[in-house]
């Protein structure tokens, strides 16, 4: 290694390091129930979650999103842990660290949302597991300053137009390490949409024709998909674990002990909020 890749590595890492600090005044609105969620999730499954990393608030601003990380659900894929301890049934791509497995306890309190692919066929989704089984030990090089220093600033003075095109930002093999990228290209290995761009191209001769106004689909790049394309997309159904479980608002326990604060302290508070005492 040269003193160039020496130094680019070294730098790369600090910078790692920085971004993957927890970023202060996190706390979860409902963090996941890890039983209800492991009940729930079915294999091929993309979980996403709400970090709490530096790199997450940059992303979450960047895509204007709850979400910041995605991981793929296998299940049993990787077989029971030798160590005998909780089985890694999560594939995701870190910052720093490459394509991992984690046990699903990782994320036992932050906030996630399950997308489902709706339709995928049992060998599809196998492929796309396999593919995802197949990248782990994939490492993301931080000799790619370029791909660390864009999340440096949390909330970057970028256009809303060019934030997704910043995402993606980056070259070769480091880029496609990324949370999203990767979940994307394994799904595309069997052609399952997620957002394709739709192209409608009209004929000259026979415009007014239902034929002649066909549309495209066309599959974006992976390099383009964040996080919060597996929520938007109409081809993930959003899986909510306390309502597949059985839910019966009849059954909550309300407290009739609330203390409602009187008109006059109400008065008080309003004045101090705006610093009228």
């Amino acid at each position: 290694m040269s003193f160039i890749d020496s130094l680019l590595d070294r730098i790369g890492a600090w910078l790692a390091r920085v971004l993957q600090e927890e970023a202060s005044g996190y706390e979860p609105f409902t963090p996941s129930d890890p039983i209800t969620l492991r009940r729930v999730l079915q294999p091929a499954d993309v979980l996403l979650i709400e970090g709490n990393q530096k790199i997450s608030t940059a992303i979450k601003y960047l895509t204007q999103s709850t979400w910041s990380h995605a991981a793929l659900y296998v299940g049993d894929a990787l077989g029971p842990p030798e160590d005998g301890g909780e089985p890694k049934t999560l594939i995701e791509a870190n910052l720093g660290e490459g394509v991992v497995a984690v046990p699903l306890s990782k994320y036992a309190t932050y906030n996630t949302r399950i997308c489902r692919p709706v339709g995928l066929t049992a060998a599809d989704r196998q492929k796309v597991i396999d593919f995802m089984v197949s990248r782990i030990g994939l490492k993301y090089d931080t000799r790619n300053i370029i791909d660390l220093a864009r999340y440096l600033l949390p909330t970057p003075p970028v256009p809303v137009r060019w934030r997704r095109r910043m995402i993606a930002l980056g070259s070769g093999e480091p880029t496609r390490a990324i949370c999203s990228t990767l979940i994307a290209q394994s799904f595309q290995q069997v052609r399952y949409p997620i957002l394709p761009i739709v192209e409608r191209l009209d004929d000259e001769t026979f415009a007014k024709s239902a034929y002649s106004r066909r549309e495209i689909l066309h599959i974006r790049h992976h390099s383009l998909f964040t996080p919060r394309d597996f929520d938007l997309s109409p081809y993930f159904q959003i899986v909510k674990p306390t309502i597949e479980g059985g839910f019966d608002y009849r059954a909550l326990n309300w407290s009739d002990d609330a203390q409602k604060p009187d008109s006059q302290s109400r008065k008080e508070e309003s004045r101090a909020a705006i610093g009228l005492d």
